[in-house]
């Protein structure tokens, strides 16, 4: 009897499903001015939506990373987490991804966050599983995530496919064997997005864009 080998689609969150400018740079902005630093403005803070914080608070010059990450916390815990948006179009494009593919959260942003805003946003019912760092900084590195949640799902790469806006989220598919597409609507560039298996630039060409990637190999 034929096996039946399950597609699984990983999706970034900030910057692919949802736009969370406000409440990441008004958060960092907070911790920047709480630790006695110069703020950039807002939107000289898009940079910092896709990698893990620790480490953009380290390109920022902050001395003390950790310390700018719990001033961070302060503020995003409980008000920057909901300064935020789905994209326009995005139940409809998952319910059409979620017809024929296992939809699997895949984020730089703790798990302990992301969580609710894929409830508060009516995310979490297309989701068979969420992955994101620990709040202390447990697989932080994207790569070793997406590797943790293959084991966990026991998938094979070749049937899976990695959706986001930044660099770190092609980086991670190609660490794993696994194929990519770049989404242009959230927070990276054209220089990111080559990295990528492939391109998308419209919302509602996703689903088709995911089954070109599905078919690389």
């Amino acid at each position: 009897m034929d096996v039946v080998r399950m597609s699984t689609v990983f999706l970034d969150l900030d910057g692919t499903l949802t736009d969370p400018k406000p409440g990441i740079t008004r958060s960092v902005i907070h911790a920047l001015q709480k630790l006695g630093l110069p703020a950039p403005e807002e939107d000289e803070l898009k940079w910092v939506i896709g990698p893990a914080l620790i480490d953009s608070f380290a390109r920022l010059g902050v001395s003390d990373p950790d310390l700018a990450l719990a001033a961070y916390r302060e503020r995003y815990t409980d008000v920057g987490l909901f300064e935020n948006a789905p994209f326009d179009g995005v139940h409809e494009v998952l319910d059409r991804l979620s017809a024929k593919h296992r939809l699997c959260i895949m984020t730089a942003k703790p798990h302990a966050y992301a969580t609710r805003i894929t409830e508060k946003f009516g995310i979490t019912p297309y989701m068979f599983r969420e992955y994101g760092p620990e709040l202390d900084g447990t697989r932080n590195d994207k790569g070793e995530l997406l590797a943790y949640a293959l084991a966990d799902l026991g998938a094979d790469a070749a049937d899976c496919v990695m959706v986001g806006d930044r660099h770190h989220d092609f980086d991670a598919a190609r660490v794993n064997g696994m194929a990519s597409v770049a989404v242009t609507w959230g927070y990276g560039n054209e220089e990111e997005y080559r990295s990528a298996s492939m391109i998308c630039r419209e919302l509602r060409h996703l689903p088709e864009a995911v089954e070109v990637a599905l078919g690389m190999d």
